[in-house]
Order: structure tokens, then sequence, then C-alpha cells
């Protein structure tokens, strides 16, 4: 059975929006992301003690605007893109040559 991750987009009183991340097998186990790169790191290492069984839950406070939801959307989407090019890439890189020589 996996783990459910709550993930709450909230806003801070300037207007900045942050991702409260909650374990819900843990009372004491939360995290604070004020960036995508930094929930992307946290989600890693939360997923890594469970073997990557993990489900995450969405949601966001009253005050978040549906702007800075958009925000994180658009943003969750560029990490993503940007993390499969990368894969795609690593994989093109090691290819073997022509010759069958792997390309390390």
């Amino acid at each position: 059975m996996s783990v459910i991750i709550n993930s709450t987009i909230k806003s801070n009183p300037l207007g900045r929006w942050y991702i409260e991340l909650n374990d819900t097998t843990k009372d004491d186990h939360m995290a604070i992301c004020l960036d995508v790169n930094e929930y992307a790191i946290k989600i890693e290492e939360i997923g890594a003690e469970y073997g990557g069984d993990i489900d995450i839950v969405w949601s966001s406070e009253d005050n978040v605007t549906p702007e800075q939801i958009n925000e994180v959307r658009m943003q969750m989407n560029a990490y993503e893109m940007e993390r499969e090019a990368a894969l795609s890439k690593n994989e093109l890189d090691n290819q073997p040559q022509s010759d069958g020589t792997p390309t390390f």
C-alpha cells in the first residue's frame, strides 16, 4: 500500500506561494518548499523512504489565487519537460557508436 503525501499550495502574507508537504504516516514529517525544484527534491527524499511507493494528493488553501495555482502548475510542467529532455539526452548520449563502442 502506498503512502499518501499531502501537497498543499499556500500563500504567505506577501502573496508569495509555497508548497507544504505532509507525510500522512508521520505526525512530525512536514516540509516547506519555496519552489518547484525544492519540491521535487523533497518528494524524491520522502519517496526514497518508502521505496518510491507514494501517492501525492494536491490541495490549496482558500487564500491561494487561481493565478498562483496556475503558476505552480506551469512551473511543474516546465520541470517535467526539462527532466524528460535530460533523460532523453542521457539515453542518446549512451547509445553505442556505429562500431558498437558505448559512448560513456
